[in-house]
């Protein structure tokens, strides 16, 4: 097998300051810092947030996931979709299996959630993807289709995941949405050409046995949700498929092959026992270093380069043809304004707790009457809005910048 030595990346997860290479609390704080200044910059940093999302440990937190997540789709968070209504689930003939589906989705919840809040969810995710469907006439279910839908509820909620799964369904899932399978089989077939490029004779020997691509079909179509146990990997997987290329999914796919070369090859050359190797995902897989060689199989062997051999002309892909414009109209959105208020008051307050203190006796006081200004600030934005906003406001301002900027 050709080993493939993986390229430093800048701003994460390498040394700095004297922080060792596995992520450390130096490393993870300079990551935070990182994406936060990529959120308020204008306009939005959209390739610093990839690459957080990109490069180890992900995204870090839900918290980030719910202010990340939208800016790679490029999503507006204040004109989010209204809720579904009532007869979003008259007529529709896609309503059974759907029903179906969610009702078999147990596993997919966090074990331990009580069962009337699953309910809830479980519901919520039935309406979620007959808005989307019902939005979008064009599309077409899959079963599978539930598992990606759930992953994003869990983490930035109904009307959020609407707007979302809208969006992935127009450019990254979009193959899988024909009415047929023809342009799914095609993604699949991109497979077998990036392992000959790594390893012939595992290439070999898999078309030997021929056991195809199929026990990768799940992997794809649900973004490796349906097969992970471990929610945190699923989330890991998410930030690196949003923040990269439609076909990315199958270079990963391509990488976990490869990194079960031994087994494959000690295996009985013979269709349905690889099948049955393949098809069961190791739950103890080094996701990290999976993701690392992922991208660099991308980089030294593009779609373009194999397109020939998966008999699949990028014309002929609507995510891959419809992702350039998509990439390029993620580059130009504009800080969301509250959070730019919100990290200004962050490095104030952060400011105001280490350095008082040590000031002259007159910068001292010009820092407490910028404190002042500020709070009248909240005071005022309390008399617009009501009093509510002014209790979270106040309580955000005992609290500090981390309660602010979880709040929103």
């Amino acid at each position: 097998m050709r080993k493939h030595k993986r390229k430093k990346q800048g701003g994460f997860g390498g040394s700095e300051n004297g922080c060792v290479t596995r992520e450390s609390d130096c490393g993870r704080k300079h990551k935070l810092t990182v994406i936060h200044q990529a959120l308020i910059r204008d306009p939005v940093d959209i390739e610093t947030l990839r690459r957080a999302a990109a490069t180890k440990g992900g995204l870090l937190t839900d918290e980030l996931r719910r202010k990340v997540w939208p800016k790679l789709l490029n999503i507006n968070v204040y004109d989010l979709p209204h809720k579904p209504g009532r007869d979003v689930r008259e007529n529709h003939k896609d309503y059974n299996q759907v029903v179906m589906d969610v009702r078999r989705s147990m596993k997919r919840f966090p074990k331990g959630m009580p069962a009337a809040e699953r309910a809830v969810l479980q519901e919520q995710l039935i309406d979620i993807i007959l808005e989307v469907l019902k939005h979008n006439p064009q599309l077409h279910y899959y079963q599978g289709y539930h598992d990606v839908a759930v992953t994003l509820l869990l983490v930035v909620g109904e009307r959020m995941t609407i707007a979302l799964l809208d969006k992935l369904s127009n450019v990254h899932l979009r193959d899988f949405m024909d009415a047929t399978m023809d342009s799914t089989k095609h993604i699949l077939n991109y497979l077998m050409p990036i392992l000959e490029q790594v390893d012939v004779e595992l290439h070999d020997f898999m078309n030997r046995a021929e056991v195809g691509t199929i026990f990768a079909l799940s992997w794809l179509i649900t973004w490796y949700g349906h097969v992970l146990s471990d929610f945190k990997h699923t989330l890991r997987l998410y930030d690196f498929f949003l923040a990269s290329h439609p076909l990315m999914p199958i270079y990963l796919a391509a990488t976990i092959v490869l990194h079960r070369e031994k087994e494959v090859k000690q295996t009985e050359c013979d269709m349905a026992m690889v099948h049955h190797l393949l098809s069961q995902i190791p739950q103890n897989l080094p996701y990290e270093l999976l993701i690392g060689q992922a991208q660099d199989l991308f980089e030294q062997y593009p779609p373009s380069l194999l397109a020939k051999r998966a008999a699949l002309q990028s014309r002929k892909s609507l995510s891959i043809s419809s992702f350039q414009a998509f990439h390029l109209s993620t580059l130009h959105q504009r800080p969301d304004s509250v959070l730019q208020r919100l990290t200004r008051a962050q490095d104030s307050t952060t400011s105001r707790h280490g350095l008082e203190a040590s000031l002259p006796a007159a910068q001292g006081q010009l820092w407490r009457e910028r404190n002042r200004m500020m709070k009248m600030a909240v005071w005022g934005l309390s008399a617009t809005l009501g009093a509510a906003v002014f209790a979270v406001a106040q309580t955000a301002m005992d609290w500090g910048p981390d309660f602010i900027l979880q709040l929103f």
